[in-house]
């Protein structure tokens, strides 16, 4: 096995709407709109600075309409108001600064960023390395273990495997089954009707997961949640999908996302950094780092 090293697995898309959401119109020498290019990149320069990582990746949504889970389910995401053009037409500058630091840069338009993150992880975490989860998404916290924290950068809060039992209710291997009951409105998974986040942690506290808690119907009666007499009835009407609700809700580990330890290391900004940020009018951000 090598030797044990830190590796930063970072969930662009909520850096890339924060950065949208809150710098004004901003347009690069061609007139063309760039503040979530110019937002996205001032973020990687500072994450770059601040947290000096020697190994790293950064993984992006391809698609904002379709995932193979739309397959098993076409109201996934439905219900979200589709970009506006001006942000639609920055994404690949995005993932082209990306690229431009010598970061390397994941996507695809059938999986998701959270499910290259995920693919990256596994063997990451099999050979012994720690692994740092930059994301606000709250469905990664399925992957926090001993060697895994979640880390949302923005409001510098850091969580580990304490931190997800506290914030959710959950241990974080059940994050999925969590929102297979609770659903997740964001998303637009069901759940089950009626069923929040207080008693979904209630019903994992005491049955380990979805399995053996439909295993177990009879037993909800005697968990101390309110409406536990009827629970077990509204569960089992709803079971397809609680069943369902956790698939959409679980990463998917199989995604096309590959790379060796080499290939993640970073090596610091390259000179030709220069000629893609100059292309975007944002050639100064590159100040205040070597190149």
């Amino acid at each position: 096995m090598s030797v044990s090293v830190t590796v930063h697995l970072i969930d662009a898309s909520p850096y890339i709407f924060r950065a949208w959401f809150s710098l004004p119109n901003l347009t690069d020498p061609s007139g063309r709109p760039v503040s979530a290019v110019r937002g996205f990149a001032d973020f990687l320069l500072r994450y770059l600075s601040e947290q000096q990582p020697t190994h790293l990746a950064c993984t992006f949504d391809e698609s904002l309409t379709t995932s193979f889970r739309n397959d098993l389910y076409p109201p996934y995401k439905a219900q979200r108001d589709l970009p506006p053009k001006e942000l639609e037409d920055q994404l690949a500058g995005c993932q082209a600064v990306s690229r431009a630091l010598g970061i390397v840069t994941f996507s695809d338009d059938r999986y998701e960023a959270d499910d290259l993150i995920a693919t990256l992880h596994a063997p990451l975490v099999a050979d012994g390395h720690q692994v740092v989860v930059v994301t606000s998404d709250k469905d990664l916290a399925q992957l926090v273990d001993e060697r895994t924290e979640l880390f949302d950068f923005a409001k510098d809060a850091r969580f580990g495997s304490e931190g997800v039992i506290e914030k959710f209710g959950v241990r974080p291997g059940q994050i999925p089954d969590f929102l297979g009951l609770a659903g997740d409105a964001v998303d637009n998974i069901p759940g089950v009707p009626q069923v929040g986040p207080k008693t979904a942690a209630a019903l994992l506290g005491a049955f380990a997961d979805l399995d053996e808690l439909y295993a177990n119907l009879a037993g909800v009666k005697d968990v101390e949640v309110r409406g536990a007499k009827t629970l077990g009835a509204k569960l089992e009407a709803a079971r397809e999908a609680a069943f369902l609700s956790r698939r959409l809700a679980t990463v998917a580990i199989d995604a096309p996302a590959s790379a060796t330890l080499a290939e993640l290391a970073w090596e610091g900004v390259p000179v030709a950094a220069t000629d893609v940020f100059g292309e975007y009018g944002i050639a100064r951000l590159l100040d205040r780092v070597k190149v």
